[in-house]
């Protein structure tokens, strides 16, 4: 079975974008592989108004004229210009100096104050593109880099998109070629881990483990499930006992939203620790999350609003080849779901003890149907890590 694996590796804006690109060049010719291939996309802004890096950069740069075109960046959306030599533009596929390229990143953002920059490299020791929709088709395996104008200053990222052959009966992935291990390490530490599956799927054509495909009466067996909780979900709040009685979100919206909640974090790890539950994140979004003894992966997403003081949580399990969400009402007058107003500490600290209460019963119920209805998942498998 073919396993996508997409690392997010930490990036500081600290580090000068042509330093960065530099030393991840540098990784693929000391691996032992060849010279990669590099795709790059230098992208103007889409609003009028904004200085056009791209007129600064041919003033510079005119052989770079050919890889110039003008294409909405989401359908409908406005012209943006850019050098590229991706999917679509002007000279798709086709070559450019790395040094004119590093020489470009060396004058961002001070003399090019591009948009957008992408910048990837690819090499055999990779793979072939994999049977991921993107926005201009399949991706292709490799180390990209992200540069981008924001609200309050430039972003930066980094990651890496990788495959291996697993054996869904194996207790570990397979390791890295070591061209790619060796590229991986150079790009320092990693901060997430996202596995993709692509059950019936691998790099070597006919297998026996391609036949690891979604199993439909799996498929319908969790699905049969999730219907059943969500048409109980009345039921489901009284069994669990929520101990605050929450007004409805309509009522709580007429007063405004100016009170804020302070810290969130605290009160939840004091609630969902005792559960088994780690808690990360912060800035608007917290993932809760543990394994079971099947090895299905459950999971506690919680949005409480990056401009705004609201509140969405979804509980999710995964399994490989399956994912089962549930909505997470704070109270008996939220059945509807949607956004819930989390106002001051003492309203959030209600709240944290309702869901820890509907999280109580989930675990004790709906878990346990889902694990029997999916059977096990491999020991290696873990959605994000």
């Amino acid at each position: 079975m073919l396993v996508a694996l997409l690392t997010t590796f930490k990036a500081s804006r600290k580090e000068p974008l042509a330093a960065l690109l530099e030393r991840i060049h540098a990784a693929f010719l000391v691996s032992g592989d060849c010279e990669p291939l590099t795709r790059f996309a230098f992208s103007d802004s889409p609003s009028p108004g904004f200085v056009s890096s791209v007129d600064r950069v041919l003033k510079r740069h005119p052989k770079l004229g050919r890889f110039v075109s003008s294409a909405p960046m989401l359908p409908g959306g406005p012209l943006v210009r850019q050098i590229s030599n991706g999917p679509g533009s002007a000279a798709p596929g086709e070559p450019a100096e790395f040094a004119t390229l590093l020489a470009v990143a060396a004058g961002v953002p001070r003399s090019f104050p591009f948009h957008n920059i992408v910048i990837h490299f690819h090499t055999p020791a990779f793979g072939e593109a994999l049977p991921i929709s993107g926005p201009t088709g399949p991706t292709i395996p490799g180390v990209t880099v992200g540069d981008a104008w924001w609200v309050n200053g430039r972003t930066r990222s980094l990651s890496a998109l990788t495959a291996v052959d697993a054996d869904p009966g194996g207790k570990r992935l397979p390791a890295f070629p070591e061209a790619v291990a060796a590229i991986l390490a150079a790009c320092g530490r990693s901060v997430k881990i996202v596995q993709v599956p692509l059950p019936g799927i691998s790099p070597t054509g006919a297998s026996p483990r391609a036949a690891a495909a979604v199993n439909p009466e799996i498929a319908r067996a969790v699905g049969d499930v999730v219907r059943s909780y969500r048409s109980r979900f009345a039921e489901i709040l009284e069994h669990a006992a929520l101990p605050h009685d929450l007004p409805a979100p309509l009522e709580l919206l007429k007063t405004g939203l100016a009170e804020t909640s302070g810290p969130k974090k605290p009160a939840l790890a004091r609630a969902f620790e005792p559960l088994g539950y780690d808690c990360r994140g912060g800035s608007g979004t917290f993932t809760l999350r543990r394994r079971t003894p099947g090895n299905l992966t459950v999971e506690i997403g919680l949005d409480v609003g990056t401009w705004s003081n609201l509140l969405l949580a979804t509980f999710r399990v995964y399994g490989l080849g399956l994912k089962a969400i549930l909505p997470m009402p704070v109270s008996k007058h939220a059945l509807g779901g949607g956004q819930y107003p989390i106002g001051g500490p003492e309203r959030w600290g209600k709240i944290v003890d309702n869901l820890a209460a509907l999280v109580r019963e989930f675990d004790h119920s709906f878990v346990p149907a889902i694990e029997e209805a999916a059977g096990p998942s491999p020991d290696w498998y873990k959605p994000e890590s």
